[in-house]
């Protein structure tokens, strides 16, 4: 069984979706780590009764101090995997080297086009006539870790701005919790 933290700064229905499709497994979601105190993530979980944890992440020190309590914090809990699911910082090489291969991430764009925070928006007003998302590993840079895999749609060109999130939030709901049950498993037969 591994014991999964994820890691979610804003809606948090990503999160909810891994929550309830590892509750069919014998992986759990035992803790939710936020960098936002009004995180609608933080009342998802408290719904769920998964313990959460808010650190701050605005400053350079800040941002050291906290990696450290989160850090720490994992060990407690004896966390074996993190999934990043709306997460809005860049993790550092202490968190990224503590669980090498064993964080993944969440983007909505097919990468390497439109990393960042805006990726929704970067798509839709790219005019790509496909769009979707991206699974990777988290390394040192911004979304550019390898790619696990990649989910897309032809759009009509008519779809407003918010069926396009609409479509793109679907497809995280739908592929992410299975991309991370096949991800556990694989990491339980190499145990």
């Amino acid at each position: 069984m591994a014991k999964v933290a994820v890691f979610a700064s804003g809606n948090g229905s990503n999160f909810e979706a891994i929550v309830k499709a590892l509750e069919e497994t014998p992986h759990r979601v035992v803790c939710l780590i936020s960098d936002n105190e009004k995180a609608y993530a933080l009342e998802r979980a408290r719904r769920l009764r998964i313990p959460y944890h808010v650190f701050p992440f605005h400053t350079p020190p800040e941002r050291k101090d906290s990696e450290e309590r989160i850090l720490s914090l994992l060990r407690s809990y004896g966390i074996d995997f993190i999934a990043l699911a709306g997460f809005m910082r860049l993790l550092s090489p202490l968190l990224i080297d503590a669980y090498p291969n064993r964080i993944v991430n969440i983007h909505p764009s097919l990468l390497p086009k439109y990393p960042g925070t805006h990726g929704i928006r970067d798509s839709y007003l790219s005019g790509d006539e496909e769009l979707g998302i991206t699974i990777h590993y988290v390394d040192y840079g911004l979304d550019t870790g390898p790619i696990i895999t990649q989910r897309s749609f032809r759009r009509s060109g008519t779809e407003t701005m918010e069926e396009i999130e609409d479509k793109i939030h679907a497809l995280e709901h739908e592929v992410y919790p299975k991309v991370l049950i096949e991800l556990l498993e694989a990491m339980d037969k190499n145990q």
